[in-house]
Order: C-alpha cells, then sequence, then structure tokens
C-alpha cells in the first residue's frame, strides 16, 4: 500500500477542526447535564460536594450558585474561543468536557456506593 493511499484513506475519517469542535460542544452539553443532575443527586443522598469552590458556592446560593459556576465556566470558553486560531479551538469545548465527564462518571460511583 503506498503512502498516498494511506493518507487518503485517513484524511477521509478524520474530522476536520470544525466538526470536531462541533462534537466537542455536544460533549459540553451532556456532560454539564450529566454534572449537574448527578451533583444534585448526591446532594440530596447526604453527600457533600467535593470541589471547595462549588462547594462554597452550593452551601451559599443553593442550586443557583451551582448554575451560575457552570454559566460562568461557559462564558470565560465563549470569550476566550474567538481569541484562538480556527485550528485550535477544539481546545476550548475540550478544557469543559474532559473535566466535566470525569466529575460525572466520580459522581455516578459515588452515588452507587451509598444506594
Amino acid at each position: 500500500m503506498a503512502v498516498d493511499d494511506v493518507e487518503e484513506r485517513v484524511g477521509s475519517w478524520m474530522p476536520t477542526a470544525d466538526e470536531l469542535e462541533r462534537l466537542l460542544w455536544g460533549v459540553v452539553a451532556l456532560s454539564l447535564i450529566g454534572d449537574v443532575a448527578t451533583t444534585l443527586v448526591g446532594l440530596h443522598l447526604g453527600l457533600v460536594e467535593a470541589n471547595p469552590v462549588a462547594r462554597s458556592a452550593v452551601d451559599g446560593w443553593g442550586l443557583a450558585g451551582l448554575f451560575a459556576l457552570k454559566a460562568g465556566a461557559l462564558g470565560v470558553a465563549l470569550c476566550c474561543r474567538p481569541l484562538l486560531e480556527p485550528a485550535y479551538r477544539p481546545i476550548v469545548p475540550a478544557g469543559l468536557a474532559i473535566p466535566w465527564t470525569v466529575a460525572t462518571l466520580t459522581n455516578v460511583y459515588t452515588i452507587s456506593t451509598v444506594l
């Protein structure tokens, strides 16, 4: 198989930066919903928020504090996104999606240990 054939095949299934960014924003939306939902379930079950900043926001302002933190993170991401070259913009949603997905999975595990 020639190198050109490999490059042609790889190039046909590799997403563009725009496609990757769109996919990652979808993951951001799902992970945001998952993180908030599992956090609320955990708090309802008597668990404590592990993140000290989030704990302070939830203790001080309840659900509104949690939403304000998430909205603030989204706001910073959306403000920083235009500062990057288009090829590097997928890093913005990835920077939200990865920790929120990890938080969701951690929350699901923690909830499963108390049920």
